[in-house]
């Protein structure tokens, strides 16, 4: 509220609380650390200026935030891959990224699974994630580990098997 009416102090005070958050969501979006400082910078230019546009219409400051920081850093992704387009050739605008209550949903979901990986042996667990994030074979993953292409078979099925088990609990 402060901030939307000129108060530098306000301002400083939201930019040491949130800049560290805001420049991790441009990291992340762009993977670039001096675009991210840039971006960065353009956000906190937008936030000064379009503070009094800010609603609560059910969604935090720091919601309102992090979404214009992961906008400001797309639409600099899209410029860097693109080049600039004109207005008239774009059909459609809009983001197809998770909204933020997505991304919040999801990041749960991802910590059930990693907490799911933790009870497999490290080996197993390695496997699984080579074959099946990393995209190794079962050929490669046998040979990697030492052991034969049926053994390593079995392994991933009894390991998708219990990662099954500790998500449906």
């Amino acid at each position: 509220m402060r901030v939307s009416l000129g108060d530098r102090a306000a301002f400083s005070s939201l930019y040491d609380a949130t800049s560290a958050k805001l420049f991790g969501v441009c990291l992340r979006v762009l993977g670039d650390r001096a675009e991210a400082e840039d971006t960065l910078q353009d956000v906190f230019v937008k936030v000064w200026h379009k503070a009094d546009r800010y609603k609560a219409n059910g969604y935090s400051p720091m919601t309102w935030l992090i979404t214009l920081a992961r906008n400001t850093a797309i639409d600099r992704l899209r410029m860097r891959k693109n080049g600039t387009v004109d207005i008239d050739d774009v059909h459609d605008l809009s983001d197809g990224a998770p909204t933020p209550e997505a991304e919040a949903i999801a990041s749960s979901e991802r910590q059930r699974l990693n907490d799911c990986f933790e009870e497999l042996e490290a080996d197993r667990s390695e496997a699984v994630r080579r074959a099946y994030l990393d995209g190794d074979s079962y050929k490669d993953l046998a040979a990697r580990y030492d052991v034969p292409l049926n053994t390593m078979r079995t392994w991933l099925r009894r390991s998708l098997l219990t990662l099954k088990d500790c998500l449906s609990r």
